[in-house]
């Protein structure tokens, strides 16, 4: 792992540092010495993070985030369009401007945090940097052509893909954990499990973050291309956070109430975020692991906090204990 000193003089431009895996890597790459930039529609509504340099701008515009990237070494790409509106319109318009901005500032890093949407979860129970992308989803599509393009790029803008499950933490709002299994800003008083009996990969982004940090301190052991996976928590039977979350709140005998997806059917065809959910049912119908192999051959070992320890301070994030119960945050859409 590299040393604060040695991270001094490195620079890094995080887009999306408002959100949950955008604001997580920030964090982290200020913690480990980095200057970091973050660009946001409004820094006014920007948490407050020490070590963060929050600027104006909008991912949308390629001469802002141009002028953000200059003399950085990395960009995360953590951004999403406005309450995961428009995907079509908005997303590839977004990479190519981040593509223009490492090309321009001489051949930064740029850093995706991926997912497992790109794939057929009935086809692929185990993904490795090698595993082929038959997405049959509109979002999974798109992914996949992002991340080609990105393919395309990275002869003259290296880049470093973190493919990972569903997040969970204490600052991730936009989540199937914090909109899904529990409600935000109550203390728990039932859990609602989008896939029990079916194995599930989760993500606690402090720990994500720490890797994508420590592999950003290993650039020349990195590919031109790097593409890993990020194993996280491994939940073979879709009850392990549920579990969790009854030891951590002191209830065993909390109720567990199944997600209603035969109400997202029903509505999908309205659109909003019944078809946004309902696109990646499949998801939870079907184990899909994370192969870390290549991960490990980098760093040794995965950033692992202890899940009942992870789950308690993401409860304490959300405001379900109740010595921190908080305003409750805004629900949106947990299918990004």
């Amino acid at each position: 792992m590299q040393t604060t000193a040695e991270t001094t003089a490195r620079r890094a431009l995080v887009l999306g540092a408002t959100g949950g895996i955008g604001g997580a890597v920030a964090q982290a790459l200020a913690l480990h010495g980095w200057q970091v930039r973050a660009l946001v529609r409004d820094p006014g509504k920007a948490r407050t993070m020490p070590g963060i340099e929050w600027i104006q701008g909008d991912a949308m515009v390629r001469a802002e985030v141009v002028e953000a990237a200059a003399d950085t070494h990395a960009i995360v790409h953590a951004v999403n369009p406005p309450g995961y509106r428009n995907w079509e319109k908005l997303v590839l318009p977004m990479i190519d401007n981040t593509i223009a901005a490492a090309r321009a500032a001489g051949g930064a890093r740029i850093v995706l945090p991926g997912t497992i949407y790109n794939f057929d979860p009935a086809a692929t129970p185990l993904i490795d940097e090698r595993s082929a992308q038959r997405p049959r989803t509109r979002k999974g599509r798109i992914r996949v052509t992002l991340e080609n393009r990105l393919l395309a790029a990275s002869a003259d803008a290296p880049v470093l893909i973190v493919r990972a499950g569903d997040f969970f933490g204490p600052d991730c709002r936009n989540s199937w954990f914090g909109q899904a299994m529990v409600k935000p800003g109550v203390p728990v008083r039932r859990i609602v499990n989008p896939g029990k009996g079916t194995g599930h990969g989760w993500a606690y982004l402090p720990d994500l973050a720490e890797t994508i940090v420590c592999l950003l301190a290993m650039e020349d052991r990195l590919r031109p291309f790097e593409r890993v996976q990020f194993e996280g928590i491994w939940d073979a039977g879709g009850t392990m956070m549920a579990d969790a979350i009854r030891r951590v709140t002191h209830q065993p005998d909390l109720p567990e109430a199944a997600f209603p997806w035969w109400l997202m059917r029903l509505l999908a065809p309205f659109g909003g975020f019944p078809r946004e959910v309902i696109e990646i049912e499949e998801y939870w119908r079907h184990p899909v692991r994370l192969d870390n192999t290549r991960l490990l051959a980098l760093l040794d070992e995965e950033p692992r906090t202890p899940l009942d320890t992870a789950i308690a301070a993401t409860l304490a994030g959300l405001g379900c204990l109740p010595s921190t119960r908080l305003r409750t945050p805004r629900l949106r859409e947990a299918a990004a």
